[in-house]
């Protein structure tokens, strides 16, 4: 048996990034090969240039290819930005699966199907696509929270649900971009779903949690309630806004206030020294300024926490039953400013921590490269993918063990209908 490969593209509003995985046989995975370039031609994590993006993801996928020494042909990509939208639904079925009693009966898989069918009937713009559909729990009879109501005898089965909607031109620019690169998209993932694979703990998750995913040109929310995604939001800011204040304020190219942020950047007063200095760039000929860092803070720190106060608006507004245990959890390329974690603790009121991608048994050659924020989204996209691909083979040979079946019935039938007429 060969080994599987699966590849991961993150597509951003500032970096592309793509990982390849390697999976053997006992379905084990390693990382073999990554590439990472800048990335022009979306904003908010929309696309607005085709050309821009197809030349970021070639060149991303030729260094991953040529890192791996292998040519890939398809990949799992992730889908974020400004036009991502989520809902909560339910669905009520009654239950058609196999009698127990005059009024009982068994629930099967058709009946959950058909729940969540039903709950996905909502009114959906014509311009908008259902991208997940995730069950939170169900309802037999009276019996609420259940996980998985597979085999449990009832009359009446309920279902809620979290939709995820985007904007279908939004959807097929990204596909027509992978496409164009000589890739074909097994599936678009929520950016948000992959990170919080690569970044929860499992406590995490059933707890409840808040995952913020600081991109460069939107900053990706999902709530986590009871084991399951509750809600999806995004904030039109992130990373990039915070270098545009710095280039705008203090009469600099984009570039040199990029640089600044990551060297000198700082949103958090007690975890910088006072007395420190930043070299500033002069523009047109003019000789560099050394400035107190304190005046970057200045320009950083509104920004950040307009972030996050918007975060707040709308955990405000969801009205949750429960606190959430798990706090909040910052992840994406955004989150490594530093005092970004005291900052949100501040605003938020909650437990806050940064979120890498974490080590798990059977994922191997996350050196500490891969083990950073900025790859978080890269690595859950490699963990999902490879969930999806194994429920896609499992559901494969299920159909083609009943494909067997029914051509066993029909040969079957052709046999008695010769012998007997």
């Amino acid at each position: 048996m060969n080994n599987r490969i699966i590849t991961a593209l993150d597509i951003g509003s500032t970096y592309v990034r793509a990982v390849i995985c390697e999976q053997d046989p006992d379905g084990l995975l390693k990382i073999i090969g990554s590439g990472v370039r800048p990335s022009t031609g979306l904003r908010q994590g929309v696309v607005v240039n085709i050309e821009a993006t197809l030349r970021a993801i070639t060149a991303t996928i030729e260094d991953a290819e040529m890192m791996s020494g292998l040519e890939v042909t398809d990949c799992w990509t992730g889908i974020g930005g400004n036009h991502i939208n989520g809902l909560n639904s339910r669905g009520v079925v009654g239950v058609s699966g196999k009698k127990k009693n005059s009024n009982e009966r068994e629930i099967g898989p058709e009946d959950i199907e058909r729940v969540i069918e039903a709950a996905k009937a909502v009114v959906i713009p014509t311009d908008r696509q259902i991208l997940e559909v995730i069950p939170q729990n169900f309802k037999v009879d009276d019996q609420k929270g259940i996980r998985n109501p597979m085999d449990m005898i009832g009359v009446r089965l309920e279902s809620d649900v979290h939709i995820i909607t985007c904007a279908v031109t939004g959807a097929q620019n990204l596909i027509k971009c992978v496409n164009r690169a000589g890739l074909r998209v097994n599936d678009l993932i929520l950016q948000t779903l992959a990170s919080g694979r690569a970044v929860l703990t499992p406590e995490e998750i059933e707890l409840g949690t808040v995952l913020l995913d600081i991109g460069g040109g939107t900053t990706d929310v999902l709530v986590y309630v009871d084991g399951t995604p509750y809600s999806t939001y995004t904030i039109p800011a992130g990373g990039t806004h915070v270098t545009k204040d710095i280039s705008i304020l203090k009469n600099i190219s984009l570039e040199n206030a990029e640089k600044i942020k990551i060297d000198a950047g700082c949103c958090w007063e007690s975890m910088m020294d006072v007395k420190e200095t930043v070299i500033v760039p002069g523009v047109g000929g003019r000789p560099p300024m050394s400035i107190p860092r304190s005046q970057i803070l200045a320009i950083i720190k509104p920004r950040m926490e307009e972030i996050f106060k918007l975060v707040k608006q709308h955990l405000d507004t969801l009205n949750l039953s429960r606190s959430l245990g798990g706090g909040v959890v910052l992840t994406g390329g955004g989150s490594q400013l530093s005092g970004v974690v005291d900052l949100a603790n501040h605003i938020l009121r909650l437990p806050a921590r940064l979120g890498s991608p974490l080590q798990t048994p059977n994922l191997s050659g996350l050196v500490e490269e891969y083990r950073i924020p900025s790859y978080a989204t890269a690595i859950g996209l490699i963990l999902e993918g490879e969930k999806r691909s194994r429920a896609e083979q499992k559901e494969y040979a299920s159909d083609s063990r009943n494909r067997e079946k029914m051509n066993l019935i029909e040969r079957l039938r052709v046999w008695l209908k010769e012998e007997f007429t």
